[in-house]
C-alpha cells in the first residue's frame, strides 16, 4: 500500500497473528495513508478488555488525529487514554488498557518570513506508550526508535542489569505506563527524518519476545516486498514460541522528496541525545544510545514541536477533568472518615489502671491509639499495695470500661473488697479493780 503525501512517498505492509498460545488477538492495527497515520496496539485485561481497549486506541487516535502537526498526535494520544480510561468502569472492561506505537507524517510549519509555496517540509515522528516498538532499519542495520515502558528497560538503562539479563528477568511483561489505566499518561515522541530506502518496523512485543534483531535485520534485509517481510515476521515468532499476539507494519520510503541530502551528514553519527521536554501535556524524550547499531541522529525539533514545547510550560500538562476532581473528592472524604473514626475509637472509652503506684481512671486506650495517647481523668488514692491481688493483672493490662460511671463503679468495687478484706481492730476490756468494804466498827458500849 503506497501514500505519496506530495514529498514523501511510503509503502506499506502488514501481519497480525493470534501466536501458539493465546485463544483471542487483542492486538490492533491501522494503515490509514489518507492520514499518513499507521498505529500498532497492544490490548490487556480480561476476557475482552483488551481487544476493546486496543480497538477503541485506534479509532479514537484515528478520528483525533486531522491535521498533520506533532500537537495533533499528541492530543490524539491523550484523548485515546481519555476514552478508554472513561470506559474502564464498566465491570466487564475494569482495568483494561493498551500499549500503543504510532507513526505519522507531519508537516512543518511554513516559512516565518511568511513565504509559503506549498512545499512544507515534511518528517516522520514516533508516539509510544508501553513496550511496543518502533525500529528503523538503514544501511543493513537495525535501530530500536522507542523506549519500552517496563521495568527491566529502566534495569538496563539505570545500569542495573544488562540486556541477556533482561530477557530472563521474571518481571520482563511488567509495563510501567499503558493507555487507559491511569486518568492522565506520558507518552514519548521521536522526530525522524525519512531517507529513500528506509525501511521502519512497528510491532507489538509478540514480536521481538520471540525473534532476535539480527533475525528481523535477516528478514528486512532479504524480502523487499514490505507484506512478505511483515508476514515472515509474524511466521519467525510463531516458530519461537508464539506465546502472544503478534503485530506487525513494515514501512518502506520510496522517495524522500529530497529529506537524504539534508540527512547524510548524520549517517555517521549515533543518535543525538536531547533533554526531554514536554508537547502537549506529553514527554518527547530522545536521549541515549539505543540498542541495534548506530542510527540517524534525530533532526531539531520543528516550531510547531517548539511551540507545542511552550504550550505545555504554561500549563498544558496539566490534563484536570470531572473524573479527577471527583476521584480527588472521595479520595479526601475517605481520608478524612478514617481519621474521624480512629479518633473516635480512640476516645470513646475509658479503663482503670495505675499512675505509677496509684490507682486512676483514664480516658482512651490502653496504651494509646496512633497519635491518641490516654488522658488522666480521675485519681482514686489507692494505693499499689492496698489492691487485692485479684484485681492487679487487670489494673496492669488497663480494665476498659464503655462509660466513666462504669469505671468509678469499677474503681468502688475495688474500694468495697479493700475495706472487706482489712481486719476489725481488736478490742481489749480491762476488769475494774475489786472494792473493799470495811466491816462497821462496833458501837461503843455504855
Amino acid at each position: 500500500m503506497t501514500e505519496t503525501t506530495g514529498r514523501l512517498v511510503l509503502n506499506a505492509g502488514v501481519a497480525s497473528d493470534t501466536g501458539r498460545l493465546r485463544t483471542t488477538n487483542q492486538d490492533s492495527y491501522a494503515i490509514l495513508p489518507d492520514l499518513g497515520l499507521y498505529i500498532v496496539a497492544d490490548g490487556m485485561g480480561g476476557a475482552q478488555g483488551g481487544e476493546v481497549a486496543s480497538r477503541v486506541a485506534i479509532e479514537t487516535i484515528r478520528d483525533a488525529f486531522q491535521e498533520r502537526t506533532a500537537e495533533a498526535l499528541a492530543e490524539a494520544v491523550a484523548r485515546a487514554n481519555d476514552r478508554i480510561h472513561e470506559m474502564g468502569d464498566a465491570p466487564d472492561l475494569r482495568g483494561m488498557g493498551t500499549t500503543t506505537v504510532a507513526m505519522a507524517v507531519v508537516t512543518e510549519d511554513p516559512d516565518p518570513d511568511g513565504a509559503d509555496d506549498g512545499e512544507r517540509p515534511e518528517h516522520l515522528l514516533v508516539v509510544n506508550v508501553g513496550d511496543s516498538r518502533a525500529y528503523l532499519f538503514r544501511d543493513g542495520g537495525l535501530t530500536q526508535l522507542t523506549d519500552d515502558h517496563s521495568v527491566v528497560a529502566e534495569l538496563v538503562r539505570d545500569g542495573r542489569i544488562t540486556e541477556e539479563e533482561a530477557e530472563a528477568h521474571p518481571q520482563r511483561n511488567v509495563i510501567t505506563r499503558v493507555l487507559g489505566v491511569y486518568p492522565q499518561v506520558t507518552a514519548d515522541l521521536w522526530p525522524v527524518d525519512a531517507v529513500r530506502g528506509d525501511r521502519y518496523l512497528l510491532c507489538s512485543d509478540g514480536l521481538f519476545n520471540e525473534v532476535t534483531n539480527d533475525q528481523m535485520a535477516a528478514v528486512l534485509r532479504r524480502l523487499g516486498d514490505p507484506n512478505e517481510a511483515a508476514a515472515e515476521l509474524v511466521r519467525l515468532a510463531n516458530e519461537g514460541g508464539g506465546r502472544d499476539n503478534i503485530t506487525v507494519i513494515v514501512l518502506d520510503v520510496v522517495d524522500d522528496g529530497g529529506v537524504a541530502g539534508r540527512a547524510s551528514a548524520a549517517l555517521a553519527g549515533e543518535r543525538r541525545g536531547s533533554s526531554s521536554v514536554d508537547l502537549a501535556g506529553f514527554s518527547t524524550a530522545v536521549d541515549g544510545d539505543h540498542a541495534g547499531g548506530g542510527g540517524p541522529e534525530s533532526p531539531a525539533p520543528s516550531r510547531s514541536e517548539r511551540r507545542a514545547v511552550r504550550k505545555a510550560e504554561r500549563g498544558g500538562r496539566s490534563r484536570v477533568t470531572w473524573r479527577v476532581v471527583l476521584f480527588t473528592l472521595l479520595l479526601l472524604g475517605v481520608l478524612g472518615g478514617a481519621v474521624a473514626t480512629i479518633q473516635w475509637y480512640g476516645t470513646s472509652t475509658y479503663f482503670v489502671g495505675f499512675d505509677g503506684d496509684e490507682v486512676a481512671i483514664y480516658k482512651g486506650r490502653p496504651g494509646g491509639l496512633l497519635w491518641i495517647d490516654p488522658e488522666l481523668e480521675d485519681d482514686t488514692g489507692i494505693k499499689r499495695d492496698e489492691v487485692p491481688a485479684r484485681y492487679l493483672r487487670a489494673l496492669d493490662a488497663g480494665h476498659e470500661h464503655s462509660s466513666l460511671a462504669d469505671a468509678r463503679t469499677y474503681v468502688s468495687n475495688i474500694e468495697r473488697d479493700i475495706i472487706a478484706s482489712t481486719p476489725p481492730p481488736t478490742t481489749t476490756t480491762t476488769a475494774p479493780p475489786p472494792v473493799t468494804t470495811a466491816p462497821p466498827a462496833p458501837a461503843p458500849v455504855n
